[in-house]
């Protein structure tokens, strides 16, 4: 499969191929800058673009001819960079062609292209293949010590650092990505953000799982189809690569395509990265809003509506300044205590008289109108 993928795509980076992409309304002021051939020979299903915020190093999955990478270049902004990876050397090309262009319009070059896999992004494919060009394995003990090699590399220096990224990107390319290798792609995506990092996938799903025949198929797997997620698991994937706040921000009620009675439409899932396992106690304590009468996250942590619950610092920032934000009333402590290690107890309330007259933060959503 991952050959007819690379044909494919690479006959898409000389040749328009309008039955790679679904609508997507992109913002038109970002295009504007772009050059006509990057926006005619994007193949996506989704805008990740929009979650892109100023000062972000963002990460593009697959990033194809650079439409997402120079969109996202804009919002960054100059304290920003964009990095785009991908395997296909005419889109890498088409990406790179536009490179100084690009620099001149935005008054700085904060966008790079590399070659990697999405399942391995700390091996640096370019390097890789000059090793090979002087190095070539002609045999066994040639292997080893390429494989020697590659180790040290992504070791020393790794395409993509651990902890590196602020977000990480991608438009309908995780599904073309085999099988076996899902899992492995969803967790290096986990080791390059940054604790308290964010994703933002645009990808195809199926409502009902992929017969294997339909798997086996060149041309729907090439063409973002048979390789599709079924919907649940696409969720799954990232709560147990250890994923918080895993939202379908977006799910699109026509499908695109229908096979065989399956369903295969865009989504756009959102997930932040953990600040970690260290829970501080200061006496911190926050209120969900409702509607619902409780909602509990993946640390097990219980909110029932209306209530004081006391949490430890580190999530109390989750709650109020991430991807929580808006739905949680913050209340920090008066006086603050001195820090302890504890996890409260699900559902634990915080009493009114440790954070009477302490700092509360609304945390409004942006668009939301509060007191």
């Amino acid at each position: 499969m991952t050959q007819s993928v690379m044909e494919r795509y690479s006959q898409g980076a000389k040749q328009q191929q309008p039955e790679l992409c679904c609508p997507v309304n992109y913002d038109a002021t970002l295009l504007k800058l772009l050059p006509r051939e990057i926006v005619d020979k994007d193949y996506g299903c989704g805008d990740p673009s929009r979650y892109v915020r100023a000062g972000d190093v963002v990460l593009d999955l697959g990033s194809g001819g650079g439409k997402i990478c120079y969109m996202a270049a804009q919002l960054v902004g100059d304290a920003g960079r964009v990095i785009g990876v991908d395997m296909n050397d005419d889109m890498l090309a088409l990406a790179r062609q536009y490179q100084e262009e690009m620099a001149r319009k935005l008054g700085g070059d904060r966008v790079r292209f590399v070659k990697g896999y999405l399942q391995d992004l700390a091996l640096d494919v370019e390097a890789m293949e000059r090793q090979l060009v002087t190095h070539p394995v002609r045999g066994a003990a040639d292997l080893a010590a390429f494989q020697d090699w590659q180790a040290q590399q992504k070791t020393a220096r790794p395409l993509i650092a651990d902890h590196s990224v602020n977000l990480v990107i991608s438009n309908c390319v995780l599904n073309l990505v085999r099988e076996e290798d899902k899992p492995r792609m969803i967790r290096e995506i986990h080791r390059v953000l940054k604790p308290g990092g964010r994703l933002a996938i645009s990808d195809i799903v199926a409502d009902d799982a992929v017969p294997e025949r339909l798997k086996a198929d060149k041309e729907l797997w090439s063409g973002c189809i048979s390789g599709a997620f079924q919907e649940q698991d696409f969720v799954h994937a990232f709560v147990d690569a250890g994923f918080a706040a895993v939202k379908l921000d977006k799910w699109d009620e026509q499908p695109w395509r229908t096979i065989e009675g399956i369903e295969f439409r865009s989504v756009t899932v959102t997930a932040v990265k953990s600040e970690g396992n260290i829970c501080l106690d200061r006496g911190h304590a926050v209120i969900y809003r409702g509607p619902y009468a409780e909602v509990r996250d993946e640390e097990g942590h219980i909110f029932p509506r209306g209530e004081r619950i006391a949490v430890c610092e580190r999530t109390y920032r989750q709650l109020t300044e991430g991807a929580y934000r808006g739905e949680f009333i913050g209340i920090a402590p008066a006086t603050p205590k001195e820090a302890r290690p504890w996890c409260a107890p699900p559902g634990t309330k915080r009493p009114a008289s440790e954070t009477k007259s302490g700092g509360h933060v609304s945390a409004c959503a942006p668009d939301a109108r509060c007191c």
